[in-house]
């Protein structure tokens, strides 16, 4: 793989064309949050409970928004996801209507067999999506930042990959096992590591490094590291491009999302930590306040920057 194969995308994307359910669900839900949103009392009738129209519309709005994410082809396998999660409270809500004396229990039990049905569509669509962006696509995206040092020096600073984990804060270690190769240990969700081996594929210095996971990886994964010349003298751009196939494919991904530890999140953080460090020697931390707090007030400090 060269460094021409690596997609550079602003943004994580995945593709619901592959599988024609995923839209026929989107524009399922917006149809259905509409109808929640303008008729709630005439939709409760129907299913044969108490109407509750400010409920009914808070549903509404959720299979909206639900919809909308789905069919704007945008991380579709975590819309889809919600479209699961809002089918559980669904049901979980007509049982408990079921239990009411006011309650039709012969329209209730149609309406929940047919949410129970939804449900699996969701489900079993959802699990395709994940399949197809797993496999075919994986998950990319793109990230720099503007670093007031010259290229050189940021180039042989990053070409050491053992200095890596001193501005990423999850990665654990990197260990230097030949001139090209290198192993990899990442803090993952729940308190884990994943492990592996990675090449280097081009090498052009002050310019840019592009590199792949070796056969056999936990986490496959791809990239380039391009150092480009800012304009007017003022430093370097640094741009990531980074392809990766998360453990369990979009289902992992979405996992790690809820942990803060997916790549396209850190990315960000770990740039900005190299530029305090390149620029100023250090990094900046709570360490040693005189506040005595063992967090900072930021969580997403704590997570990103205390590790």
């Amino acid at each position: 793989m060269t460094h021409q194969q690596v997609l550079p995308m602003e943004s994580v994307t995945t593709h619901t064309d592959q599988v024609p359910l995923a839209r026929a669900l989107g524009w399922f839900s917006v149809g259905l949050g509409l109808t929640e949103m303008t008729a709630p009392e005439i939709l409760a009738r129907f299913i044969g409970v108490t109407s509750r129209p400010s409920l009914v519309r808070l549903m509404g709005l959720r299979e909206i928004v639900s919809g909308m994410g789905i069919l704007s082809g945008r991380n579709p396998t975590d819309w889809l996801w919600t479209r699961v999660g809002g089918d559980v409270i669904d049901l979980a809500l007509l049982g408990a209507a079921f239990k009411s004396d006011s309650a039709n229990r012969n329209r209730v039990s149609a309406a929940t067999a047919a949410v129970a049905g939804v449900a699996a569509l969701d489900f079993l669509c959802t699990r395709e999506v994940g399949r197809h962006n797993g496999k075919n696509h994986g998950i990319q995206f793109t990230r720099s930042i503007a670093v007031n040092q010259p290229r050189e020096k940021i180039y042989q600073f990053w070409r050491n990959f053992t200095n890596l984990p001193r501005f990423m804060s999850h990665l654990q270690s990197v260990e230097m096992t030949g001139e090209r190769t290198s192993h990899w240990t990442v803090k993952a969700p729940g308190g884990t590591t994943v492990e592996w081996d990675a090449e280097i594929i081009e090498d052009m210095p002050n310019e840019f490094i592009s590199w792949r996971s070796r056969e056999g990886a936990e986490v496959e994964n791809s990239g380039i590291v391009r150092f480009e010349k800012a304009c007017g003298g003022r430093g370097t751009i640094i741009r990531v491009d980074i392809r990766y196939r998360p453990p369990a494919g979009a289902l992992g991904a979405t996992v790690a999302k809820l942990f803060g530890e997916a790549p396209e999140k850190q990315v960000p953080v770990d740039l900005s930590r190299l530029k305090q460090f390149l620029e100023t020697g250090e990094i900046a931390t709570t360490e040693g306040q005189p506040s005595g707090r063992s967090r900072s007030t930021s969580l997403l400090y704590d997570n990103f920057v205390r590790g």
